[in-house]
């Protein structure tokens, strides 16, 4: 990554994601205007953070000692299946108490003291993720979207244990020999077959490979595509989230002002009463 390029992204990903679009375009062009077209167009490529993965990304990018030890931890937990029972569990504790601290720290450091419980929980489960898997380890700091570990352990490995006996092959059973009578006629050996032709053999094998490398291509663009569309939901909910919460404080703000005159015209109500009543005696 260029500098420039590397210079976008960290003003990008640590600033609040609600101003991400205009940044990224004055980004663009100040890398345009440098003559760097090419590195214009790797920013205008970068994708908006959800909250959640903003939130992460900014704490990774105001303590630079959040990754390593994230990583100090995924070292330990990956000897698990070497490990006893009660190796595994101090250690799934550690896991557990490190990713509740950084959760913490990452609201404090995003200024979030009360955050929606659904926004705690993707940091939560981000966090988690890092531990597990190598990728989101690596994209820490650049995340788009929360990420979230389905396996056990660290690996999937770790579900057999260290030291298991593998299984043995299944012998074929064999049927006992009958006693020797006379030795039926044997029917004559089959011809043996004809040697494939080596260049038919490779082309398809080739053919084959084609195919498959053309599966994995529309896999990969399907995939790239759900994964896009998915996260402009996910932004457009949250999107609409902080819009209703905004709302929604607006409204109890104009609840409580509307009670405080309610309260204070039945005051002058009451005092006029009184004061109309005085009159009349």
């Amino acid at each position: 990554m260029t500098d420039l390029l590397a210079a976008a992204a960290a003003e990008l990903y640590e600033a609040d994601p609600d101003g991400f679009t205009q940044r990224r375009q004055d980004l663009a062009d100040r890398a345009r205007a440098a003559g760097e077209p090419a590195v214009a167009k790797q920013i205008a490529g970068l994708r908006k953070p959800t909250r959640s993965a903003w939130v992460v990304n900014r704490l990774v990018r105001a303590d630079p000692q959040v990754t390593s030890r994230l990583a100090a931890l995924a070292a330990e937990l990956r000897d698990e299946r070497s490990m006893d029972g009660t190796r595994i569990r101090e250690l799934t504790a550690a896991r557990s108490r490190l990713v509740d601290d950084l959760t913490r720290q990452a609201l404090q450091v995003s200024d979030l003291p009360a955050p929606p419980a659904a926004l705690r929980e993707e940091v939560t489960a981000t966090l988690d993720a890092a531990i597990a898997d190598p990728d989101v380890a690596a994209n820490l700091g650049t995340l788009v979207r929360a990420a979230h570990w389905a396996g056990f352990g660290l690996d999937p490995m770790t579900a057999f244990p260290a030291g298991a006996p593998s299984p043995s092959p299944r012998k074929t059973p064999t049927t006992p020999a009958s006693p020797r009578t006379s030795k039926p006629a044997q029917p004559p050996p089959p011809e043996a077959p004809k040697p494939p032709d080596p260049a038919e053999a490779a082309a398809e094998r080739d053919r084959r490979r084609q195919e498959k490398i053309q599966t994995a291509e529309r896999a990969v663009a399907e995939a790239d595509q759900t994964a896009e569309s998915a996260n402009l939901a996910e932004q457009d909910l949250e999107d609409t989230v902080r819009r209703l919460e905004a709302e929604l404080a607006d409204a109890r703000q104009r609840l409580a002002e509307a009670r405080r005159q309610s309260y204070r015209a039945e005051s002058r109500q009451r005092r006029a009463n009184a004061e109309l009543g005085r009159l009349g005696e």
